[in-house]
């Protein structure tokens, strides 16, 4: 028989049902009413719950130096707050608590920010701090209006500024740091209301120093400008990282979806102390009076790798001042004057056309070339007549070598033409900065009717010696750099390796452009015409006396002024000196140029520029320690002065410096107290050991106490019963009374100190 009732069971499984039933129908009631009719609410507590992906900036990489210096790097700056509304109104016990709190730490916490920031008082600080707590503002809720997001207001308004500024300006993080641990501030964000905006701006260690080569960042956003900031910017960015914020138990928790890859340094070329050197030889030039240059470049050169060891860009403000406004010598491209002329003979060399022993008659140094009369520098003076091929780069003759040129391509200028390219002087050398501008040297053209392009009968000898043609400053010394390296171009090289925590990621070996722009036989003679110019040429006067040995060529153009032309006003002349050093292991090469307008106008300011740039950067790889200079052999003594001949034997001996032993006793053959007057010496270098020249130890008889110290004067004098006054700092420079006279009692004795 079964045990289950029916009438007992099912009444009870039924009413289960019922009320199972009711509230599922209570639960799908509910969800309609809020998807329907609290739809607007829910959805602005859950964009109060929600938030957006927030970007983690990656820290950007350095810029280095050739020797791991730095040049730029980021640091963190802040701007600080206070929110006077941290605290949910409805928790009314902490609320209170905190308001006690302020007043109770208000004083000090202005004191505290009076002495970070003395600009202002502390009295200052509590008004401005307690005019942000009581302002009134007003409400904004954030809504969707046709898609975007804006701040309506609401009516309602509050006590207590959000954001009220603490500080003006921004401040470092070891500022940043002090502030954090002053009163009521170090009770936490979540409850003071302190908060802060973090900035990322570029420092750099060496201030103005390549600032045009190094680059630099917009202020107001991460965003580089010019220099290798900019053409290096993805390599020195990194990564942005992605993090979501996630509110739990009323605090919000950062989630790290992607980390933030942090940029990779840089390795430059540059060499602090050579690029410190060549601005300032090149500023001191440009603000001679003599000279006055309104812009001015200078490149240095490694001859064997093509680094770029220093590049100086110096322009003239409209207020006087000198700045690095433009990278001229990568952009700047004009007519490069007589230094263009060593391309030209040395193309003829290379075809084999002429040799530097050919004799050019130039006489009185006025040649008619077409329509147009080719002049040399001293035509006035009777020019130079007969010039060999050497002597025209030497001495710079324009006729010298625009005769050679028209002599021997005029017939066949294309020729020419294609030399030039054929050398490296028109390369395009494709330089890792922004604004670089290949050089512009055309080929013949008779049939255009543009007159940039357009070949006249003029435009070879003319192009032979500099002019119609628009020519960098870095490919002039690439030009050169060649020569001193044998034939051998080499790209300019700024950046040499990528590191990333110390490590090398990347390298940029140096990189050959040509392995020969000329045949060795022409490169030789090329040098050695360089070698006549500072000999015997334009270059000798600023060259004079130099301990090691340079080669270069000088330089002085009549450039085009700002509307294209030559004689609208003052004349406008670019002063330019290329070569190398040493000449006769060439290991730096080095272009200087300057604009300036009117005379006194000659290539030999820049060879002056040149000069002290070589001179410095020979001198910084000089020993300088002194065991490398001293003679191993000879013995080195310090000089000592007269006076406690004790202390002197003393410091000698702590030195490990021999001396004879016989100082005649610090107080003669007895001691003091036996009433002998002490015994006083100078110690002498003497191979190695020293001696002493004695002194007459009577007590009636001045001594000589000149070049004593004033201890050691004071002493003496005074144990002979002589008064001493002292007068000045130092050595005893002269005595009132002189040596050797019979002293009497009461006397005084002036000692004058220097």
């Amino acid at each position: 028989m079964s045990k289950f009732d029916s009438k007992k069971v099912m009444p009870r499984y039924l009413a289960l049902s019922v009320i199972l039933s009711l509230v599922g129908v209570a639960v799908v009631i509910k969800a309609s009413v809020i998807m329907t009719a609290k739809k607007s609410y829910w959805e602005i507590v859950a964009k109060q719950q929600k938030r957006d992906s927030i970007p983690l900036p990656p820290k950007r990489g350095n810029i280095l130096s050739s020797d791991g210096q730095l040049m730029a790097s980021s640091i963190p700056e802040f701007k600080i707050y206070f929110d006077f509304q941290p605290i949910s109104k409805a928790d009314t016990a902490l609320l209170n608590r905190m308001d006690t709190l302020w007043h109770e730490k208000l004083d000090s916490l202005c004191m505290g920010l009076h002495e970070i920031f003395p600009e202002r008082s502390a009295e200052e600080f509590k008004k401005h701090l307690e005019e942000g707590r009581n302002k009134v503002v007003k409400e904004k809720v954030k809504k969707t209006v046709n898609g975007k997001i804006k701040f309506v207001e609401t009516g309602k308004t509050s006590i207590g500024h959000r954001n009220w500024p603490i500080w003006p300006h921004r401040i470092n993080y070891s500022t940043y740091c002090l502030v954090k641990e002053l009163p009521f501030i170090n009770a936490g964000r979540y409850r003071s209301g302190f908060h802060c905006d973090t900035f990322k701006i570029r420092l750099r260690p060496f201030g103005s120093l390549a600032q045009r080569t190094v680059g630099d960042m917009y202020a107001a956003k991460d965003s580089a400008r010019y220099g290798l900031e900019l053409t290096f910017d993805s390599i020195l960015r990194g990564t942005t990282g992605l993090k979501h914020p996630q509110k739990v138990l009323n605090k919000t928790i950062d989630q790290v979806v992607a980390p933030a890859i942090d940029g990779a340094d840089i390795v430059t070329t540059i060499d602090v102390g050579m690029q410190d050197l060549a601005e300032r030889a090149l500023l001191n030039e440009m603000k001679d009076t003599l000279t006055r240059a309104d812009m001015g470049v200078a490149i240095l050169m490694e001859v064997a790798t093509g680094d770029v060891k220093a590049i100086v860009n110096m322009e003239r403000t409209p207020s006087g001042r000198y700045e690095e406004r433009m990278n001229n010598a990568v952009s700047y491209v004009c007519e490069p004057g007589s230094v263009f002329k060593v391309a030209s003979i040395l193309v003829a060399l290379d075809d084999g056309v002429c040799d530097t022993t050919e004799i050019i008659h130039s006489g009185c140094g006025i040649m008619p070339f077409g329509n147009r009369q080719m002049k040399d520098h001293n035509w006035r003076r009777g020019g130079y007549g007969d010039i060999s091929v050497a002597q025209s780069i030497a001495y710079s003759s324009n006729v010298g070598v625009s005769y050679i040129i028209n002599k021997y391509y005029g017939s066949n200028p294309t020729r020419y033409v294609n030399g030039l390219y054929r050398i490296g002087i028109a390369e395009d050398l494709n330089i890792p900065i922004k604004g670089y501008h290949h050089p512009n040297i055309r080929m013949p053209n008779t049939k255009t009717t543009n007159r940039a392009e357009y070949w006249s009968s003029t435009t070879l000898p003319w192009m032979s010696i500099g002019y119609e043609t628009q020519i960098a400053p870095i490919n002039t010394v690439t030009f050169y750099n060649a020569i001193a390296n044998g034939g051998k171009m080499m790209r300019p090289r700024f950046v040499k390796a990528v590191q990333k925590e110390g490590e090398c990621i990347k390298e940029f070996p140096p990189e050959v452009i040509k392995q020969q722009i000329a045949s060795p036989q022409a490169i030789k003679k090329t040098q050695d015409m360089l070698r006549d110019v500072v000999t015997y040429g334009t270059g000798r006067k600023p060259m004079q006396r130099m301990l090691f040995p340079v080669a270069g060529k000088t330089g002085t153009a009549q450039i085009a002024d700002e509307h294209g032309g030559y004689h609208s006003g003052v004349t406008r002349y670019w002063l330019s000196f290329a070569g190398y050093f040493p000449a006769d292991n060439p290991r730096y090469s080095c272009i200087v140029c300057m604009r300036k307008k009117g005379l006194p106008a000659s290539g030999t300011m820049s060879a002056k520029v040149f000069r002290q740039i070589a001179e410095g950067v020979i001198a910084q790889d000089l020993k300088t320690r002194i065991e490398d200079s001293r003679d191993s052999a000879s013995i080195l003594i310090p000089d000592v002065k007269n006076g406690n001949i004790a202390a002197a034997d003393y410091v000698l001996s702590q030195l490990n410096i021999k001396t004879n032993g016989n100082w005649a006793g610090y107080y003669g053959k007895k001691n003091k107290k036996e009433g002998f007057a002490p015994v006083w010496g100078k110690a002498i270098r003497e191979a190695d050991n020293v001696t002493l020249s004695k002194r007459s130890t009577d007590n009636r008889v001045m001594p000589d106490v000149t070049g004593m110290g004033a201890r050691d004067a004071v002493f003496l004098l005074e144990d002979m019963g002589v008064r001493v006054h002292l007068s000045g700092r130092g050595r005893v420079k002269s005595q009132s009374i002189p040596s050797g006279m019979v002293l009497k009692a009461g006397m005084t004795c002036e000692l004058h100190l220097q």
